[in-house]
């Protein structure tokens, strides 16, 4: 085996079982999926806490209709809301709302915390997180944004 495709399998590996950490703390407590949260996380980065919702799959890498399934039961319990563009009825946003806003700010202290332990020393140094996301960054992988939600 290739030491490329090595290297890719691990890294699908470990997000997988990254996913699975965040799924299971933010769906005990918040009752979202990690797939909701970064949905939601990605709206607040936005002006206005809004995006087309084209740009949002975009962002998201994500098709548009997986985009609009996914926001179905975040507008459904209110966290998120659909406005139509005042002067194109074909073009649709997706934005937070201020239960959203609310709830998303509690889902980042849980987030964090998942965070914290996965990357905890003496496991993982400051520096070895700062050169993997730095790493992860040349594959495509971006972050988000320091604002956070409401914020500016």
């Amino acid at each position: 085996m290739s030491e490329g495709l090595d290297a890719a399998l691990r890294l699908m590996r470990a997000q997988a079982a990254l996913a699975k950490r965040f799924d299971a703390s933010l769906g005990g407590l918040h009752g979202v999926s990690l797939a909701d949260f970064t949905l939601l996380l990605r709206l607040s980065e936005a002006p206005g806490d809004r995006m087309r919702r084209v740009d949002l799959a975009e962002a998201l890498g994500l098709t548009a209709s997986g985009v609009t399934r996914g926001l179905v039961p975040l507008e459904r319990i209110g966290l998120v809301r659909r406005d139509a563009d005042a002067r194109d009825a074909r073009v649709a946003y997706a934005a937070l709302t201020e239960t959203g806003r609310e709830r998303l700010r509690e889902m980042l202290v849980t987030a964090e915390h998942v965070a914290e332990e996965v990357f905890a020393e003496p496991a993982w140094t400051a520096e070895e997180t700062t050169r993997l996301a730095g790493l992860l960054g040349r594959l495509g992988g971006i972050g988000v944004g320091r604002r956070g939600p409401g914020g500016s």
